[in-house]
């Protein structure tokens, strides 16, 4: 009789954020992590995200550091600076290549994938994934309009999950008020602007204007 599965978590941090704003809940990542320790073998918890390095103070970095100390393996990079055709300054980050080379190392190590995000981009990296033998669930929506997840991710998916079934098992309390959270949420107010909810944009893209 085989042992319990061993699962990964790969967590677009930027797209989950999007996502759960969209559907008005706020990720309680410590019952995130205790959910899927519940489901077998938790062997890794990737959350990547990308940080604004020249900030005096950067406001995610109280949650990033929650997130090192308390199960999580946090991979994050500086943003690019650039100048758009208008002459706009934008801060752009992109954490694809880095969440794709850690599945397709630790791949050969688990049974399960359980990707948070909805782009697009990562439909060759799931089924790649799966020809090595892995099961990968997908976390993302479809209850928002448009929906947070691009068509072919779902379809390549072995399975999708509406991040709103997970409300009651990760959401949380609106009563409580951690202050990570807190300032993540002031973080990404900035960093994340409406239209980068929109499935045919990068989920994990990070662009700020002045």
């Amino acid at each position: 009789m085989s042992g319990p599965s061993k699962i990964a978590l790969f967590i677009d941090g930027a797209n989950l954020y999007a996502t759960a704003k969209t559907l008005n809940f706020d990720i309680d990542y410590k019952r995130l992590l205790s959910e899927f320790q519940s489901r077998g073998t938790l062997l890794r918890a990737f959350y990547y995200t990308a940080i604004i390095e020249d900030q005096e103070y950067s406001s995610i970095r109280p949650l990033v550091d929650w997130l090192d100390y308390n199960g999580y393996t946090v991979v994050t990079k500086a943003t690019k600076e650039f100048i758009d055709v208008s002459g706009r300054r934008k801060v752009k980050g992109n954490m694809d290549i880095e969440l794709a080379v850690d599945a397709m190392e630790l791949a050969e190590h688990i049974d399960q994938m359980v990707l948070f995000s909805g782009d697009g981009d990562f439909r060759p990296l799931v089924e790649a994934v799966q020809r090595r033998g892995v099961r990968v669930t997908v976390i993302s929506t479809i209850a928002s309009q448009p929906p947070m997840i691009a068509d072919e991710l779902r379809r390549q998916a072995d399975v999708f999950t509406d991040l709103i079934e997970l409300q009651a098992k990760i959401g949380r309390n609106p009563s409580e008020r951690p202050p990570p959270r807190e300032r993540e949420s002031r973080y990404r107010s900035h960093q994340l602007p409406e239209h980068e909810t929109t499935p045919g944009l990068k989920g994990n893209d990070s662009v700020l204007e002045d």
